[in-house]
């Protein structure tokens, strides 16, 4: 019978936005845990149309929604170029501290699997990621 609650509380449409948000959910995730700047940023990648209300139904569907079950609905509705857009940001969110840590690694690699996307595809992209979010370069 509470099962009825956890389906309602899950359900959300899985627009290529949404699957992006709730995707840089998971991987802010990882660490076990997001801060309230964290959040803000998800909001501006809803965009502009964006509420609270929307960000909650995303927080409420990551939270009853295991990752594979996630990717296995999405990544289906999703073309090319969305996936390959979803993992980068992924990477860059993973990244944004300096380094990923092993977690969001996995979770990065599970998504990027999912989405049929090679490391010889994703290698090249990574290193520009990790150039850009190497700010050392500026002091030194």
């Amino acid at each position: 019978m509470f099962g009825l609650f956890k389906s309602q509380a899950a359900s959300l449409e899985l627009t290529p936005r949404n699957c992006l948000v709730v995707s840089l959910v998971y991987c802010m995730g990882a660490d076990g845990e997001m801060d309230e700047e964290e959040i803000g940023h998800l909001v501006s990648v809803l965009g502009r149309n964006a509420s609270r209300q929307q960000m909650d139904s995303i927080l409420r569907y990551v939270r009853a929604t295991q990752p594979a079950q996630f990717l296995a609905d999405a990544a289906p509705r999703l073309r090319p170029e969305q996936k390959l857009c979803i993992v980068l940001n992924m990477i860059d969110s993973a990244m944004a501290d300096g380094e990923a840590e092993q977690g969001e690694q996995q979770l990065v690699m599970q998504f990027a699997e999912a989405f049929g996307l090679t490391e010889a595809e994703l290698t090249p992209h990574f290193r520009t990621l990790v150039a850009k979010n190497d700010r050392a370069v500026l002091d030194r």
